[in-house]
């Protein structure tokens, strides 16, 4: 089919060109897209118009995309990642998740097609990205994939090859400290308390011990003096003996 271009279409034709395409690529796609029309005589002596409207759009275009290249020259994209051994990623960074950032940025519509990635990144560092924002310019954008929880600054320069001076801890990492150090003072003071609630313990048991071998060093001594007296009746039974041995000698006298 023999159509009239509308509009730029990129890599097929320019606005106002006359072309053939195949019959579905017009019917589905550039005549309902108003893309195209029909090349029909009213169409054909339109070309001029349209092929100068089409050039007036496409100087703004250009325009416009330069000043975004401006805006977007030099441009770090930070990009936070889990991270494993030998710095490779649990997933990967994707010309779409650069677009979102892109469009965060720049507060505009980023195509994804524009970013030209070989492949996705799959490791922590920092890499150049370019970015095709038209057919006539290019811009080269920075990628810094980081690890989660490191800071980007320290990060950035560990990339570059930069000696990183060592950077006091910031307020919640002193903070932390404190409460651990404080922690630490409390379960000490409960350790010292339990050692001399135990050694208080082990004294009183070993003066109950003591107390227990005084008394029984003690009851073998009464029960030697309640014996004692036992013994007295015998020394009366002597006694008895002696009287009546005596009388029976007065009695052989007399």
């Amino acid at each position: 089919m023999r159509v009239v271009f509308l509009e730029d279409v990129s890599g097929v034709a320019l606005g106002g060109d006359v072309k053939e395409v195949k019959n579905g690529f017009a019917r589905n796609y550039l005549i309902p897209k108003n893309l195209a029309v029909p090349a029909t005589h009213n169409a054909l002596q339109q070309i001029q118009s349209i092929a100068q409207r089409s050039e007036e759009e496409r100087v703004q275009t250009l325009t416009d995309v330069r000043a975004v290249a401006e805006a977007l020259e030099g441009t770090l994209i930070n990009i936070e990642m889990r991270s494993g051994v030998n710095n490779r990623l649990y997933g990967s960074v994707t010309n779409a998740v650069l677009a979102d950032e892109l469009s965060k940025i720049t507060s505009r519509e980023i195509d994804r097609r524009t970013i030209i990635l070989p492949e996705p990144i799959r490791e922590l560092g920092l890499f150049e990205v370019i970015l095709r924002l038209h057919s006539e310019v290019e811009v080269p954008i920075s990628v810094l994939v980081y690890p989660i929880g490191a800071d980007p600054e320290t990060a950035l320069a560990i990339a570059r090859g930069e000696e990183v001076a060592d950077e006091p801890a910031d307020d919640a990492a002193k903070e932390a400290a404190s409460e651990e150090s404080a922690e630490e003072a409390v379960a000490s003071v409960e350790d010292e308390a339990e050692e001399v609630a135990d050694a208080d313990d082990a004294t009183e048991e070993e003066e109950e011990a003591a107390s227990d071998d005084v008394e029984a060093e003690e009851e073998p001594s009464e029960e030697a003096a309640s014996e004692e007296p036992a013994d007295e009746p015998e020394d009366s039974d002597e006694e008895g003996d002696v009287e009546e041995a005596a009388e029976e000698s007065k009695e052989k006298e007399s």
